[in-house]
Parts: structure tokens; sequence; C-alpha cells
């Protein structure tokens, strides 16, 4: 005789999809956490310029905030900002290829659904566009 089990919550979780500023912020956090142990960009954020941290995570949640849930709450120009770090040294497509890579990894590790796939799409986006305006 065969014996069927379901799983429980306790042994295997579904992910849920991005629903509040708080799951923005997890995703933020996991994200920078990358990006500062990375080989390849980590320089951006540790030796070209000087980053706030605090204060990035704030901005960057109020970006992602604005993105998904139109919070109308983002106060930035995001072009002008990697114009400045493209003129203390040069992105490459390589960086941006990292941070999308990073970013998506930091958001599927946590969540799934409508609104995670619309961070990833609109961090694609972002990538396109620097890459043809830088």
């Amino acid at each position: 005789m065969f014996h069927l089990s379901i799983k429980t919550d306790k042994y295997f979780k579904m992910k849920k999809d991005i629903m509040s500023r708080a799951d923005i912020e997890k995703v933020v956090r996991l994200f920078y956490d990358k990006v500062k142990a990375d080989e390849i960009i980590s320089f951006f954020f540790c030796d070209v310029v000087e980053v706030n941290w605090e204060k990035h995570h704030i901005l960057m949640c109020d970006f992602w905030e604005n993105v998904l849930f139109y919070t109308g709450d983002y106060q930035g120009n995001p072009m002008d900002t990697h114009k400045r770090i493209n003129a203390l040294h040069r992105t490459e497509s390589v960086h941006f290829q990292k941070w999308e890579e990073l970013f998506y990894s930091s958001v599927d590790s946590l969540y799934k659904g409508k609104n995670a796939e619309k961070m990833k799409q609109h961090a694609k986006a972002i990538v396109e566009v620097m890459l043809n305006k830088l």
C-alpha cells in the first residue's frame, strides 16, 4: 500500500508575491547585500561613490514602491545619477548584466507572482535604457 502525504507549510512554503513596502525592503536589502559582495560591481558602490546605505535603501524602496504600487513617493533622476557615476568610472554592459542578474536572483529567491515579474521586467527595462543612454 502506498502512503501519499501532503507536504505541510512547515516543510513546503509556496512563495508569495510582493504585496507591500516591507516585501520590497526585503528584496532591496538582499540585492544590495549581494552587490556589496560582488567582484564585478561592488567597487561602484564602495570605491567610485560613497553610498549612505540607509538613505539609498529608503530611496530605492520609494522607487520600487512607486513602480509597483504607483505611490508617487519617489523623487529622483536615475539617469542623471548614473551619468555622474559613468563620468567617474565607465560603466559597461558587463556591469549592468551583473546588476540585472543579482536583482533577478534577489527577487526570485524571495517572491513569485505578478508583482515580482513586474519588478524584474522593469529592472530589465532600466538596464536597456542605461546601456543605450550611457
